[in-house]
């Protein structure tokens, strides 16, 4: 039989369990817990889990986990391989709840992250609700500063929880966007609690939300169609090529929360994505000025999505190198507005025998109170599916 306890906020000690730990056969916990005892095993969690999984059935087990066994903790991931009749669970105050007493935030209020152990912010859940919690590792400050780097610092309010519960804990504003805060010693436990000031923009957005270069933008109708074309889903590294002001990539963040990489060569055009990312509140994105064909072999992560707007002939000739660095089961999205771009497209395509399906939309709109009509350049879409 396993039992699996959290020992709430504060030392690493079972000195909060509700529980007699002497009616154990066997106490699993972290190395970090201060208990000493015969039957008591200090592991960490791949040794905790094969002990376990090997012994459940035949000893009484007590896993003591940090803080809350419901809340991040590796004591589910264990109880889930277990039959459930053979699995107590006994809960205890988590980092959340107890910071959530503290400051008096409703949980109705907050999405939680985790940051600790891990690289990838999900977006799908920070910063859409009034509160991004997130559970902490010493990286984390750094990921969450570059990821915010294109908010304004009035945007956004930042609460540090650390070492919680503890008679000398530390629960204070910080300010990522300088340095004025004062040094916490981060390989020690701590959480981020993140305030949401501004209120997020449509989802849909006008071409007049966007700062352009002479209109040089992906028109609103042409930008939905592309965007469905794509097959976006939340979490996905989309690399827009030929950025121009930026729309496609900040629309596709709105709506499908995914990780964007701009390339974009004209200096004004970059200048005009930047304060685009700030006016949409875009978080976790890139943006890469220069040659876009020079840049590609910077970007380590490979794209699930590509979305090719622009970058000329040279940017044409390395179409082969972009399906090779897209993932498997990605989407590339090729726009084209010239028949001799269309042509040197396909022909390069054919060459490296990479299969696409071309599609051409024509549309025309009508403005004004007399309906004038107002056509756009016809539109070939290329998409190619690896």
């Amino acid at each position: 039989m396993l039992t699996i306890a959290g020992n709430g906020m504060g030392d690493y000690t079972f000195a909060n369990l509700s529980i007699n730990v002497d009616e154990f056969d066997r106490i699993v916990c972290d190395k970090n817990f201060k208990e000493e005892g015969e039957n008591i095993l200090k592991v960490g969690f791949k040794e905790a889990k094969e002990y376990i999984l090997e012994n459940y059935n035949r000893e009484n087990i007590l896993y003591v986990v940090t803080g809350s066994p419901l809340f991040y903790s590796a004591g589910i991931l264990i109880a889930k391989k277990l039959p459930h009749e053979q699995v107590k669970i006994i809960n205890n105050t988590s980092s959340k709840s107890y910071l959530l007493e503290k400051l008096f935030i409703s949980e109705t209020e907050v999405e939680s992250i985790s940051l600790h152990g891990r690289e990838r912010i999900d977006l799908s859940k920070f910063l859409v609700n009034k509160y991004t919690f997130v559970l902490c590792d010493m990286f984390t400050i750094g990921r969450i500063k570059e990821a915010t780097k294109y908010l304004s610092p009035d945007d956004i309010e930042v609460t540090i929880g650390y070492k919680l519960g503890y008679d000398d804990e530390v629960i204070e504003q910080i300010n990522l966007f300088d340095h004025a805060h004062k040094a916490f010693n981060q390989t020690f436990p701590f959480v981020l609690l993140i305030k949401r000031l501004f209120s997020p923009k449509p989802v849909m957005s006008l071409d007049s939300d966007f700062e352009t270069e002479r209109g040089m933008i992906t028109k609103q109708y042409k930008r939905h169609l592309s965007l469905q074309n794509l097959d976006l889903e939340a979490n996905q590294i989309l690399w827009d090529v030929g950025a121009g002001s930026g729309s496609c990539a900040i629309e596709a963040y709105k709506r499908y929360r995914v990780k964007t990489v701009l390339f974009e060569k004209q200096e004004q055009r970059s200048a005009f994505i930047k304060t685009n990312l700030t006016a949409h509140h875009v978080c976790d994105t890139e943006l890469l000025e220069g040659n876009a064909e020079e840049l590609f072999e910077s970007v380590k992560a490979n794209p699930d999505r590509i979305f090719v707007g622009g970058g000329g002939e040279k940017v044409i000739a390395r179409l082969p190198y972009l399906y090779e660095r897209l993932a498997e089961n990605g989407v590339m999205l090729i726009n084209a507005i010239t028949l001799k771009n269309l042509t040197q497209m396909i022909t390069v395509l054919n060459e490296a025998k990479i299969e696409y399906k071309v599609i051409s939309l024509s549309l025309t709109t009508y403005k004004g109170k007399l309906d004038l009509i107002e056509p756009e350049r016809q539109l070939f879409q290329i998409k190619v599916c690896k």
